[in-house]
């Protein structure tokens, strides 16, 4: 999803030549083809989106899997970026590198502030690790790698799967089956109180080209004092079951909403401060609710592909 985003944003301006490539083309978790593919397609700059992400299931099932492999992806590319002489690169990190109990709306600064939520604690400390290889390179080596976390996404080419998927795709997914085979109510996990904020992908894609486009100078300006990362999101937050309520509707099921309230609820509330990046001039363009009936479109045209 996050991916697919970035090269659609980029292939809006004429004067980049794209460079990418598929998971069974290239694994990012092998250093020395990492360091090959750099080295061989003359690269200047580089988005590093690519991640093993999933909810709170699949991050309680697999934590593993999810510090693992994430240290691997960031450490190989981040490193082999630097041995190929790459000056400029972006990582993506995510909200979730926050304390569970951080103050609302985060800062930037609420970095390594308190303790992270367990549900999703590894993959979280494998972010936070992507964000300080980016500044230390910078600090030994002059490298300009920036980091931006954007908040909770979906949109086109989320993962649907109820088994690993994230709240937007799941319930879309199971409203929709819900739907289908005109079920009475749909069950959500937890109590539906947490708020959670949302941001569609191509605003996401869009800033983080924005990002990459800002001059050192400006970059340092609004990351002070830690020149590490700036947040990305929309600066308004949503309960979950208000998030349930509004998919709901976009879908078009006429059941009711349970809550089961024996499943975690995670963080209680995760919204970010989005002052230091809309200081630069960017903001989102996106609306939740319409952004929502795309993504559905979306979903519908692609459904078969879905099917698992």
């Amino acid at each position: 999803m996050v991916g697919s985003a970035i090269v659609r944003a980029l292939q809006q301006s004429a004067d980049v030549n794209l460079v990418s490539a598929t998971r069974d083309q290239l694994d990012l978790t092998d250093s020395k083809r990492v360091g090959e593919f750099l080295n061989d397609n003359n690269i200047t700059q580089v988005f590093l989106a690519a991640a093993k992400v999933g909810g709170i299931q699949a991050n309680n099932q697999f934590p593993a899997d999810f510090i693992h492999q994430n240290l691997m992806i960031e450490a190989n590319v981040i490193h082999s970026a630097h041995v190929a002489g790459i000056d400029k690169l972006l990582f993506l990190g995510s909200s979730c590198i926050y304390p569970k109990l951080a103050p609302q709306p985060i800062q930037e600064e609420h970095l390594l502030t308190g303790y992270l939520e367990p549900t999703n604690e590894p993959y979280a400390i494998a972010k936070i690790a992507g964000i300080k290889l980016c500044e230390s390179y910078n600090r030994q080596y002059g490298r300009d790698y920036r980091s931006v976390m954007p908040t909770n996404l979906y949109g086109p080419e989320d993962n649907f799967n109820l088994e690993s998927s994230h709240v937007i795709p799941a319930l879309i997914r199971k409203f929709h089956d819900a739907k289908s085979r005109d079920d009475k109510s749909v069950t959500i996990w937890g109590t539906g109180t947490p708020r959670r904020e949302f941001l569609h992908v191509d605003d996401m894609a869009a800033a983080c080209v924005y990002v990459m486009g800002l001059p050192t100078s400006r970059w340092n300006e609004v990351t002070e004092p830690m020149r590490a990362h700036l947040n990305v999101g929309c600066g308004e937050d949503i309960s979950i079951l208000e998030l349930a309520q509004l998919v709901k509707r976009v879908v078009g099921f006429d059941g009711d909403i349970l809550l089961d309230t024996s499943k975690p609820d995670g963080t209680p509330r995760k919204l970010l401060c989005i002052d230091r990046i809309k200081a630069t001039g960017w903001e989102p363009t996106i609306d939740l609710e319409p952004g929502l009936s795309a993504t559905y479109e979306w979903f519908l045209s692609h459904s078969m592909r879905l099917r698992t």
